[in-house]
């Protein structure tokens, strides 16, 4: 193999100097050729020099189907490139002189036939060059068509056939329960449609899969494909809508006319709101190729019969923004909601992307389950991988409870600032704040558990306060929205408490409490203005919407609904300056705590709470020390400069030193 690599190589450097030697000897002809001297003679001049033994080489060359001839040679005295040319009637009486000439003087005499003549050298120099022209077009031609193959292809359906090799079954989707049963039946009905058929039974043509990113709606879609055992189309909405008016109309016909060839079979449409929005919205009118490929679409699905075995499944995250015909019965008619999966969820989920993965003892999935509540499986295959890097990177060989940690606060809220310097009052003031929020939590019946409080900056943020429902709720209540807004001012209340003067720390917090008020007013009807809807979630993308939005309510009620909000906030605000003052120490403790150790989990929480202190220390577990214990580590391991880094740095040097 390597002999052969050889010779190619050394053909390929070869070639430019082949190439260089021809162009060099093409240069050196013509040079010679421009340097003859020729020397071109009358017929009179050249039967005087032929009669008087001038000539010395004469070459007759036939032309013109031999009417003449062409004379070349030399004369007596002519230099070494100088020659004579002289054009010849045809006749004997010229011929007969030559040749009389010759035999007198005995130079050399030389006959050639016309050139021209030959058939050959007619088809070289008049068909070849023809065809030589329609090979060279007809190779750009293909080179073009090479270089762009979906140039002539518009209209054909951009649709994808997945291959048996990644096949999806219901095994791969952990979680699910009710949506798999939600979609069993179409797995039958592809399975054996017959069954349906004795019973006059429709099938759904189309399933829309409804819900929030990352929660498995194209994972569902694929597995029902790979139960079934069916062809699957895979196609997204954008793939139809294209520059050229009428194309996206045309690729829909033609994803229609593959699936009757391939029946049964399943057609999965991804991010369908890219194609399927309402039609005749914005402030510019519509858009013409959207809504063209949208009435193709709505027509295809009405054209096939209703057990032809061509089954729609379509995806989406924004089903408010979908064209109300898309939704009537015939076309997609079943809608199943995919939403984020609750504690047994979330532990198949986990169970499903922990299977490669070597995890640390005592660490079970059920406690992870607890500890990521609004996760969606998206979110926790990033956790788990996030964790795996991170214990890749510090050199473990399985993943620790520290890694999961850490990864659940990168996929929240970004990575640690480790070279972030801030002042010692910047650090009190964050440890104090975020002491707030923990107390509040810690002290209110029903707020949520206190998981982790940090003042390790990430993002955005100075420090974050990791907080926890007990319990999953499906509903809220409004003494848990309270207490969920006083939990938010908890920070700036432990400010104005502890230093007299408030800090812009707590603009977020003040963000989600004004949004959660303004919804108890306007939307859940928990305030004194009643049991009204003022108004609705806004979350439309059309601009002319959003422009024009009607509100329905005089500038009277928006006052009152200002007033509602602003008693809501300052009620709040009262109860969480209470907790706050009746609990000083504890607000004390966590804050000192947390200035020592930077970061304090649930389980150390609840032991400070109860004990007043922070349980032993494992001075074999780096992350558990405080950062007056890890200097000391640092001073005996000679480590420079360790009176000056924080918590962060010591560990990051410890481990480099170990």
């Amino acid at each position: 193999m390597n002999n052969k690599l050889d010779k190619k190589v050394i053909k390929k450097g070869l070639l430019p100097y082949l190439f260089l030697f021809i162009i060099m000897l093409g240069v050196l002809y013509v040079f010679n050729v421009l340097n003859r001297d020729i020397n071109e003679l009358s017929y009179d001049e050249f039967i005087k020099k032929l009669e008087t033994g001038k000539v010395t080489e004469l070459e007759l060359v036939a032309r013109g189907n031999g009417q003449t001839y062409e004379a070349r040679g030399t004369l007596t005295g002519y230099k070494k490139n100088e020659s004579f040319y002289a054009a010849l009637p045809l006749s004997e009486e010229v011929m007969k002189k030559i040749v009389a000439a010759s035999d007198r003087q005995e130079f050399k005499l030389t006959v050639k036939p016309d050139p021209d003549a030959s058939s050959l050298l007619i088809i070289l120099v008049n068909v070849v060059p023809i065809l030589l022209f329609i090979g060279i077009v007809f190779w750009i031609f293909n080179k073009q068509l090479a270089g762009n193959r979906n140039s002539l292809d518009f209209g054909k359906s951009r649709a994808k056939l997945v291959s048996d090799d990644n096949q999806v079954t219901f095994k791969d989707v952990a979680g699910l329960k009710e949506e798999k049963e939600e979609v069993s039946e179409l797995i039958d009905f592809l399975k054996d449609p017959k069954k349906f058929q004795k019973l006059g039974a429709r099938i759904p043509k189309g399933v829309l899969l409804m819900g929030p990113p990352g929660t498995g709606k194209t994972l569902l879609a694929k597995a029902v494909a790979g139960e079934a055992n069916v062809p699957f189309y895979f196609i997204s909405g954008s793939d139809f809508v294209e520059l050229f008016v009428g194309v996206g109309a045309s690729r829909v016909r033609d994803m229609f006319q593959q699936a009757k060839r391939n029946a049964p079979c399943l057609i999965f449409i991804d991010e369908i709101d890219a194609v399927g929005r309402q039609r005749g919205t914005g402030l510019g009118g519509g858009h013409d190729e959207r809504e063209q490929t949208l009435n193709q679409l709505l027509t295809e699905m009405d054209g096939f019969g209703q057990n032809e075995g061509i089954i729609i499944i379509a995806a989406t995250n924004r089903p408010d923004v979908l064209d109300p015909a898309l939704l009537r019965p015939g076309r997609f008619d079943r809608q199943v909601t995919v939403n984020l999966p609750d504690v047994r969820g979330r532990e198949e989920i986990l169970g499903v992307h922990a299977k490669n993965k070597i995890l640390a003892e005592g660490i079970t999935l059920k406690n992870l389950a607890k500890r990521t509540p609004g996760f969606s499986g998206a979110d926790l295959e990033n956790l788990l991988n996030e964790a795996a890097l991170l214990a890749v990177r510090r050199n473990k060989d399985e993943i620790g409870m520290s890694e999961i940690d850490e990864a659940t606060d990168r996929v929240l809220m970004g990575p640690a600032k480790i070279s972030h310097k801030y002042s010692e009052n910047d650090r009190k003031l964050v440890a104090y704040h975020e002491a707030g929020h923990a107390v509040i939590g810690i002290k209110l019946a029903n707020a949520s558990d206190v998981q982790k409080v940090t003042i390790i900056p990430r993002g955005s943020a100075g420090g974050y306060n990791m907080m926890v429902p007990s319990e999953e709720k499906l509903c809220s209540t409004k003494t848990d929205l309270l207490e969920q807004i006083t939990g938010l001012l908890g920070g700036r209340t432990a400010e104005e408490i502890t230093f007299g003067e408030i800090t812009t720390g707590a603009h977020n917090d003040f963000e989600k409490a004004t949004k959660i008020a303004r919804a108890m007013v306007t939307e859940y009807g928990m305030s004194d203005l009643g049991p009204l809807q003022f108004e609705q979630p806004s979350g439309s993308v059309f601009l002319g919407r959003d422009y024009n939005k009607p509100q329905h309510f005089s500038n009277e009620v928006a006052n009152e609904i200002d007033i509602a909000m602003r008693k809501i906030i300052d009620d709040c605000h009262k109860k969480a300056t209470e907790i706050i003052k009746k609990n000083k120490d504890l607000l004390k403790l966590i804050a000192e705590t947390l200035l020592e150790y930077e970061t304090l989990t649930k389980e150390q929480i609840d032991y400070l709470v109860e004990h007043g202190k922070m349980p032993e220390e494992d001075e074999t577990n780096y992350e558990s020390l405080s950062i007056t214990k890890l200097k000391a580590i640092a001073k005996e391991k000679g480590i420079e400069g360790y009176s000056k880094m924080n918590k962060a740095e010591l560990l990051k040097e410890l481990d480099e030193k170990n």
